[in-house]
This record gives structure tokens, sequence and C-alpha cells, in this order.
């Protein structure tokens, strides 16, 4: 793999670490929001944690190429 392929595969595989971590503590925002009544805040960040998690499996495969690469 060359170095240009290797450092930007640990880019993204950062990225993604981030993207994770702050996901998961959106998700137990949500939760609480919800819990106190605010169902249509709840719904609208269960939204933007799905596009997350569409968009995740294509920084991964992206990841796969530049390591092959």
């Amino acid at each position: 793999m060359s170095e240009h392929n290797e450092t930007m595969a640990n880019a993204l595989e950062l990225l993604t670490i981030n993207q994770n971590s702050i996901a998961a503590a959106l998700e137990e925002l949500a939760r609480w929001v919800a819990q106190r009544g605010s169902t249509d805040a709840a719904e609208s960040v269960t939204t933007a944690l799905n596009t997350l998690d569409l968009n995740a499996e294509g920084i991964a495969s992206a990841i796969r190429v530049l390591r092959q690469g």
C-alpha cells in the first residue's frame, strides 16, 4: 500500500470512529429527549442517525479499497 493510501485510510478510519462516537451520544440524547415528551426532536435525531448508518458502509468500503491498493 502506498503511503498516500495508508494516510487516507487511517484518516477515514479515525473519522469513522469519531462518527460512531457522536452517533452513540446523539442516540442517548434522543432517548432522553423522547422520554421527556419531545418525540418530534427525537425523531429528527433518529433520521440523522439513519443517514450516518447509510454512509458508514460506503466509508468502510473506501477504507478497504485504499488498504488493498
